[in-house]
């Protein structure tokens, strides 16, 4: 029986190991991203060309980015670039595919690009041309999407306008972020339930974090409704420097797990999904992994017959 593929971007090396108070050196990254692969993962956030000032974790991308292109040209490497001198250094990499955010707040944005809302939006524009005119794909995350942890709940108007002006600018995937974790499945479906009605399912991705234990029920939601893309994070790593109190992202793990036994395939390996979280858990010298990684591990060796 041929099932139904679901495709999943794991953002560990970028928003899962952004916000680290430990450091991680440019091999252990590099080695984090190889055990990716080796688990099956075909889709990654490397890294960002954000200023090392803002983000030090990610001062390495310069180095780390065309090591990876060059290693693994088998994978579809994302980066994320804050403006026009992010995608400039990323051509220079020979980075294939840019991701940009806009938040849907006047304060997000104010923080995290230190732009007005107009000006990032006019910044996302320009972005996106010179993205295309150097043929890279594009990606548009929109920022906290359900709730902003500076001005509370952001109207589904808003989302959907934003989302809309950034499709009709010509990127590859509109990312529906929630930034800080508090989505509910029924929030979830409200807003790509609309959004589906203007972006086509693949160009539509889900992103979630885990900060009130909803994740994977959200992501249900949205694969309920039609959405077959769905960023997630080793281990469940990840925050947000410029949103307090935004918890890890959704486990790639728990992600897999649930997609294969709803009968979805991933065309991704537990097995060694496992080594990448536990190379993550050295790395950063505690314990991580999603609320599934325990059962995982205890029946290792006989995954195969619960799929």
């Amino acid at each position: 029986m041929n099932k139904e593929k679901i495709f999943i971007t794991d953002v560990s090396p970028r928003d899962g190991l952004q916000n680290q108070n430990q450091y991680v050196s440019t091999t252990d990254k590099y080695l984090l991203i190889q055990k990716l692969v080796n688990a099956g993962l075909k889709h990654i956030e490397v890294s960002s060309f954000v200023s090392p000032k803002a983000v030090p974790m990610l001062a390495d991308a310069m180095e780390l980015v065309p090591k990876v292109l060059q290693d693994f040209p088998e994978v579809d490497a994302s980066v994320l670039i804050p403006n026009i001198k992010g995608v400039e250094r990323a051509i220079t990499t020979g980075a294939k595919e840019v991701a940009l955010v806009l938040c849907a707040t006047e304060t997000m944005n104010q923080k995290n690009i230190n732009m007005s809302l107009d000006k990032a939006i006019s910044s996302s524009k320009e972005i996106i041309a010179l993205a295309k005119e150097n043929k890279l794909r594009t990606k548009a995350y929109i920022g906290v999407a359900f709730d902003c942890p500076y001005e509370g709940r952001v109207s589904k108007e808003t989302v959907l306008k934003l989302a809309r002006e950034m499709y009709d600018e010509g990127v590859d995937q509109i990312v529906v972020a929630d930034t800080i974790g508090s989505a509910s499945p029924f929030l979830v479906r409200e807003r790509l339930i609309e959004a589906l009605q203007f972006i086509p399912q693949h160009q539509t991705v889900i992103h979630l974090h885990n900060t009130r234990g909803m994740a994977l029920a959200n992501a249900w939601a949205a694969l309920d409704v039609g959405v077959r893309w769905f960023d997630a994070s080793v281990g469940g790593i990840g925050g947000c420097p410029f949103a307090q109190g935004a918890a890890g992202n959704m486990a790639t793990e728990d992600l897999v797990l649930m997609a294969e036994q709803c009968g979805y395939s991933t065309g991704i390996s537990l097995q060694k999904l496992v080594d990448a979280v536990q190379h993550a858990e050295n790395i950063l010298n505690r314990n991580l992994g999603g609320g599934s990684l325990n059962w995982i591990k205890q029946n290792i060796t006989s995954l195969d017959t619960f799929f």
